[in-house]
């Protein structure tokens, strides 16, 4: 079959789709897939797993509010040798998506594995792959000055994963944070906080001590219905293997989703003046400042302005801004703040801290192990 019949073919195919995520945001990313309609969604440990088609891939890739990267997977083998390790790689269907200008650099991690050297391990893969597509192609060389096919490897207990990302850069850059305050918490951890905290389109959302405004512009997005990833660009737009339509059409249903008529409210405030202008700035990049107020406040001038919301902040702590000592002093003012002027307001807070609780005060309803970066953290929930 001629390279152009094959991968019309394979716009036709269900595809094995790998969505790696923030350890503990498992169950949350595939929700979000269910709620796409996607096929076969599997959760497991740092990912999560469906069968789809480009359309799919499109549609992933621009409303993931808690995915980390979009990937195809091309191959699954055991290896515990670099024979091994080549064969499985020159086995995988390379040439229905990678064309003979385009560019397949290789990047990827082992964990408990024989094969633990990342640039041998990426050499291999890499070899493998040119003899692949060589005789595929027929040619002694490869030019790679087309567009970007990044093969990403994982190697588990000697299992490998052979992969496509089609996101390009990550997920969490939605491109609304060009610049961010000295600690700020993920995009996409932020976004899985408020799917536990129930952000919905009629929330009043509070941070006080919002930093860069994260939380408040996710939860913006949210009530207002926004795909996170609606304004940029995927590497898999750029591939011949991806219809030319497909993002523009999945584009399109996005926006024909939003509905900036509902309730949704946030309001912001931090210490820091640097902070405040961040969050501003930050917001208005992401198209929701009209909804989102920010002010220089002190935690102990915080004052609700509805009868009902929701409080979830990340506040910092030992080792990250603050020593411990002064962390838990803050713990313990913010506990004593929410009680006496939020007093019935559900309240959510990550923190690395297996004190916390002691120093807010009261005992959370329900915790959850989050990462926070590589910090293991709790996210303390308060109904």
């Amino acid at each position: 079959m001629a390279a152009g019949q094959r991968r019309h073919a394979v716009f036709m195919e269900k595809m094995k789709i790998v969505v790696p995520c923030l350890f503990g945001l498992e169950s949350i990313a595939a929700g979000e897939l269910k709620r796409m309609r996607m096929e076969d969604v599997q959760t497991l440990n740092g990912k999560v797993t469906f069968l789809g088609d480009f359309s799919d891939v499109a549609r992933a890739n621009i409303g993931l509010r808690t995915g980390e990267r979009v990937m195809i997977e091309l191959g699954r083998f055991p290896a515990a040798s670099f024979e091994e390790l080549f064969q499985g790689v020159l086995s995988c269907p390379l040439e229905d998506y990678i064309g003979k200008a385009d560019a397949f650099p290789v990047k990827g991690w082992s964990l408990n594995s024989a094969l633990h050297s990342i640039p041998d391990c990426q050499s291999i893969i890499k070899k493998a792959a040119v003899e692949r597509l060589k005789k595929y192609y027929r040619v002694a060389w490869f030019e790679e000055t087309g567009s970007v096919h990044q093969i990403r490897f994982s190697i588990l207990k000697d299992e490998v994963s052979i992969m496509l990302d089609t996101s390009g850069a990550g997920l969490h850059k939605r491109g609304y944070r060009k610049n961010a305050n000295a600690a700020p918490i993920k995009e996409t951890l932020a976004a899985g906080i408020l799917d536990l905290a129930r952000v919905k389109a009629d929330t009043v959302l509070y941070d006080p001590l919002c930093g860069s405004g994260t939380f408040l512009i996710e939860g913006a997005l949210r009530g207002f219905g926004i795909a996170p990833g609606i304004s940029r660009k995927f590497a898999a737009e750029g591939w011949a293997a991806c219809p030319p339509d497909v993002f523009k059409a999945m584009r399109q249903e996005a926006m024909e989703k939003i509905d900036r008529r509902s309730g949704f409210v946030a309001y912001g405030g931090d210490i820091d003046p640097e902070s405040v202008l961040l969050a501003q700035e930050n917001s208005k990049k992401a198209g929701v400042s009209g909804r989102i107020r920010v002010e220089k406040k002190d935690l102990t001038d915080f004052e609700p302005q509805s009868e009902n919301g929701v409080i979830v902040c990340n506040p910092p702590y030992g080792e990250r801004m603050l020593d411990v000592k002064q962390a838990r002093e803050l713990y313990r003012r913010m506990g004593e703040v929410f009680a006496s002027k939020a007093p019935g307001f559900p309240c959510y807070v990550i923190s690395p801290d297996e004190e916390f609780e002691q120093s807010f005060g009261r005992k959370a309803n329900k915790k959850r192990k989050l990462y926070n970066g590589m910090l293991k953290c709790d996210l303390y929930m308060y109904f």
